[in-house]
């Protein structure tokens, strides 16, 4: 609730923030001090600012915003993920969604994201490699150009990956390094999914080109609004 408030208002003081979450103002110190730590942002007098970064969300904050809806996305996309041995899967936590359910034993896992790889590491007889570079602290995830090289020796059966937002039929994303990450992927990969949750869907985020909705193999979303049916009018689209 304060990442939504502070989204929309930049700059909120500590007072207001307990007045209106109807905690003590203790609380709400704790937390600005947490995701001060997280990237998201940056202390200030009496409260906080929304920090430059934080277009990169922590993935620790993401993977609790809309976690329904993820949840859905993940759902909807279980049933029609083909046979694969080798996966990508990219720093989103809609994508980190559906992997937690897959059967990955025996495949061949690989992920530029911190949390990604230590979720995954738990599971049993999974061949997990994690890629190296610059890592971004806010998103917890690897990127940079020796990244991308890394990127460029293998071939996956399949990418998982989600994005920024869409719009006019296509996927955007936040930052250079992150486009960069899941171009090479979606090139080297036989079947692309992007997975989306319904609140990116024509969001105002992002402002780098990922792809064009017709070259991926299948578009999974929780829903799809009736005021952008349109936009998704002959893509393979699974939604509830």
């Amino acid at each position: 609730m304060i990442l939504r408030i502070m989204k929309s208002e930049k700059n909120v003081t500590v007072h207001d923030l307990a007045s209106r979450l109807y905690v003590c103002e203790a609380t709400i110190r704790r937390d600005l001090t947490a995701m001060q730590r997280m990237g998201v942002v940056r202390r200030s007098h009496g409260g906080a600012l929304i920090a430059e970064a934080a277009d990169e969300i922590s993935m620790f904050v993401r993977m609790n915003v809309n976690a329904k809806e993820k949840e859905a996305v993940a759902s909807n996309a279980l049933p029609h993920i083909p046979d694969f041995k080798s996966l990508f899967i990219d720093s989103s936590s809609t994508a980190l969604a559906l992997a937690q359910r897959l059967d990955l034993a025996g495949k061949t896992v690989v992920t530029n994201n911190l949390q990604t790889a230590l979720s995954l590491s738990r599971m049993e007889d999974i061949n997990l490699i994690i890629l190296g570079g610059n890592i971004t602290l806010s998103s917890v995830s690897i990127t940079g150009s020796w990244t991308a090289r890394q990127l460029q020796s293998f071939s996956f059966d399949l990418m998982l990956a989600s994005c920024a937002s869409i719009r006019k039929r296509t996927a955007f994303e936040k930052t250079l390094d992150q486009r960069e990450i899941k171009q090479v992927a979606y090139e080297n990969s036989a079947v692309r999914v992007l997975l989306a949750d319904s609140t990116k869907i024509n969001a105002r985020a992002g402002i780098y080109i990922f792809g064009n909705l017709s070259e991926f193999d299948l578009i999974v979303c929780d829903k799809i609004p009736p005021e952008h049916a349109e936009d998704f009018e002959g893509l393979p689209v699974i939604a509830g």
